[in-house]
């Protein structure tokens, strides 16, 4: 019998409409393996197609067992996974796409999964099902050919009358009157509520949409606009972070952000010079008013990026061995694109970097051994209301980090 994993708070039934795919439909499904386990985020992409709903199935060659997911409802059967739309992502527009994960068990040396369709036609390059036709039960009649043959014509003597074109030309058809598809989002940003490159910056120190905070108390920190290294365009915000104590320095941004609303993604490239430290540094800070009004944090700690709660100093991951191992370092002397997903909700959190998921960033409500143990030993349900950017240091950590193309919205933007 198949274990069937509920991964939304509440399944209402999708309303009936087109439900059947493309041939060119794409099901991309990225993992992120480790010894015994794995998180998979599996992107649907119908092709020309819309869809009201969408199921999903895949098949895995052996020793792997779905535990548990999330944006969907996974099943598994022998070998054969299932997936289905949630209530909220069953609608997909033709050229569009939307995503769910899986997590579960595996053995040493499972092979990658197969055999993927979505609404049961073969996605990826997959052949077509075939359709054997059905013979006939009766031959049809067979009709003896004449044994006199048919009388000719003989070819007209006058050729038949020409028929002069017509004088008036025809009537044209007037243009459509639908008017054009609306003005597509900012390039970069999806239809994000903040979409921000700094490039409407015209001094040295940040100003207008960004004002230079120091939230706990200030010091060598150092905020400035920067025109010599961006990721696009011509300006980019520099942060000169100092080490030891009290060295914070944050840019906030001024715009409303209250349309974002209670489920957030955001989207930063940032570049950094120094490899993060062992003692813990914050990178991103929000205002969760439903923490009193503590921060929710974004930084690193034991050379890997982790999350903090100021109100109780909870980290995810954890800070085992084990825990950190399952977080990334952030990489040096490059751009680099960090994502991140805050439900408000459901209290959960998940954080990609350059496109990535990454399973020691991730509280989706299902306990994980070295990962969510803090973070799960209270019921959290965050409202955040704003997003700055910046370094503080709690003792060791001096960095010289630059921030660019930064957005922020209530659907995934995307790197």
């Amino acid at each position: 019998m198949a274990a069937t994993v509920t991964v939304a708070a509440a399944v209402t039934t999708v309303l009936a409409g087109t439900a059947s795919a493309a041939q060119g439909c794409r099901i991309d499904y990225q993992p992120n393996e480790w010894s015994g386990g794995f998180t998979a985020n599996v992107r649907v992409s119908p092709g020309d197609t819309a869809l009201s709903s969408w199921t999903v199935t895949w098949s895995y060659p052996g020793g792997q067992r779905i535990t548990g997911g999330w944006n969907a409802q996974v099943s598994q059967a022998g070998t054969t996974v299932t997936a289905r739309n949630a209530a909220w992502n069953g609608s997909v527009p033709a050229g569009g796409s939307t995503e769910f994960g899986v997590q579960g068990t595996s053995t040493s040396g499972s092979a990658a999964p197969t055999g993927f369709t979505l609404n049961g036609v073969p996605c990826n390059g997959g052949p077509p099902p075939t359709t054997t036709p059905v013979p006939p039960t009766t031959p049809p009649p067979t009709t003896p050919p004449p044994t006199t043959p048919p009388p000719t014509t003989p070819p007209p003597t006058t050729p038949p009358p020409t028929t002069p074109p017509p004088t008036t030309p025809p009537p044209t058809t007037p243009p459509p009157t639908t008017p054009p598809p609306t003005t597509p989002p900012p390039a970069g940003c999806a239809g994000a509520v903040l979409c921000d490159g700094f490039e409407n910056q015209t001094g040295s120190t940040p100003a207008g949409d960004w004002s230079v905070v120091n939230p706990d108390c200030s010091g060598a920190g150092r905020a400035a606009v920067d025109t010599t290294t961006t990721h696009s365009g011509s300006r980019s915000l520099r942060i000169d972070g100092a080490a030891g104590y009290c060295n914070h320095v944050f840019v906030r941004s001024n715009k409303d952000l209250s349309a974002v609303g209670t489920v957030r993604y955001g989207r930063i490239w940032l570049r950094h010079t120094t490899a993060l430290p062992t003692q813990h540094v914050t990178m991103t800070a929000m205002t969760d008013t439903a923490d009193g009004n503590k921060d929710l944090r974004m930084g690193g700690q034991n050379g890997a990026l982790q999350w903090n709660r100021a109100s109780d100093d909870a980290t995810l991951p954890e800070q085992s061995p084990a825990g950190v191992a399952l977080s990334v370092p952030l990489p040096t002397g490059r751009w680099t694109c960090l994502e991140f997903m805050v439900d408000g909700n459901q209290g959960q959190l998940r954080t990609w970097l350059d496109g990535t998921a990454i399973t020691g960033l991730t509280a989706d409500g299902v306990p994980t051994h070295d990962v969510d143990g803090q973070w799960l030993n209270r019921t959290w349900r965050p409202r955040l209301t704003d997003l700055k950017l910046g370094w503080e240091s709690y003792g060791e950590g001096a960095d010289t980090i630059w921030y660019d193309d930064v957005a922020l919205g209530a659907s995934r933007i995307g790197c």
